[in-house]
This record gives structure tokens, sequence and C-alpha cells, in this order.
């Protein structure tokens, strides 16, 4: 059986209100409206924004579907966005949040990256990336191991 042939991945975010959340991350991240779903009322209960090439679909559910999962709101969670220019991207977010900025300043990190980090309206963590190195700086003892490539066709034995 052959490997899987990825074409790529999209992360697929839950919202109490998936309005504001669009409206959000438009707004603040300036992400790129592709296609939304509004229900009877207007509110979006789908909708997908673009960074760069990559898709990020969003969704708006209600408590009662918190409540068949056990908890009371969506579980944040973490997305990385790799950018060119993480202090100009910081400066836009800053920008668009006014006062209401709580944002600490992108930081230089040991495995090669500048970084800040920013949550949304909805509790989901976003990381601006840019690499600026590929080498990592650890602590001593520690250890980088990569995973070998696969092997190309190329590589492979006829027969």
């Amino acid at each position: 059986m052959s490997e899987p042939r990825y074409l790529g991945l999209s992360p697929y975010l839950y919202y109490t209100d998936a309005t504001a959340a669009l409206e959000w991350l438009i707004r603040v991240f300036g992400f790129a409206e592709r296609v939304r779903y509004v229900d009877g009322s207007g509110h979006v209960f789908q909708a997908t924004v673009a960074a760069g090439d990559t898709e990020i679909m969003l969704a708006g559910v209600g408590a009662d579907y918190w409540d068949s999962k056990g908890v009371d709101r969506p579980v944040g969670q973490l997305n990385v966005v790799y950018v060119d220019d993480v202090d100009a991207q910081y400066e836009r977010v800053c920008a668009a949040l006014g006062e209401n900025a709580d944002v600490t300043p992108p930081q230089d990190q040991p495995y090669g990256a500048r970084v800040f980090t920013v949550a949304d309206v909805g509790g989901n963590s976003w990381t601006f990336w840019q690499r600026t190195s590929d080498t990592a700086e650890l602590p001593p003892g520690w250890q980088e191991i990569r995973a070998e490539p696969p092997p190309s066709d190329h590589d492979l034995p006829l027969g």
C-alpha cells in the first residue's frame, strides 16, 4: 500500500458567535474571506477565510452542542500562521485592536523563530511565526533528532 498523498491541512474552528469571529479574523489579522453561509436571520453558521494559500474554516455552534460534549463553550486551540515579517503583523494586530491590545511583542526563540501570540474572540490562540534560522540553540544535554526523508523514486532499486 502506498503512502497517502496529503494535499493540505485546514483548521476547523468552533465559535459561539461565528459572525463576530469572522469579522474579527478579517479585521485584526487581515485574512481574506472566501465564503460565508448564513441562516435566515443573517448569522454566520459556517465560513471560510484564507491566510495565504491556507484555508481556515469556522462554524458557529450553540450551547446545546457544547452541552452534548460536556463543556460550556468551544475549547481553544493553538494555530500557527507563518509570515515573512512578524513585526509588521504585530503592528497590524495592535493597530486593529487599539487600546484593547493585550499582545506581547514578538520574541526571538531558540528554535530559530521570531513569534508572538494573540487570542481571538473565541479563545483560540494564534501564533504568528517568522523563521529566522534553521539552527536551534538547545540547552546542554538536549538534542535535535530529524526523521530521515523518505526515499525518492530514483533511490528505489529497479525490479
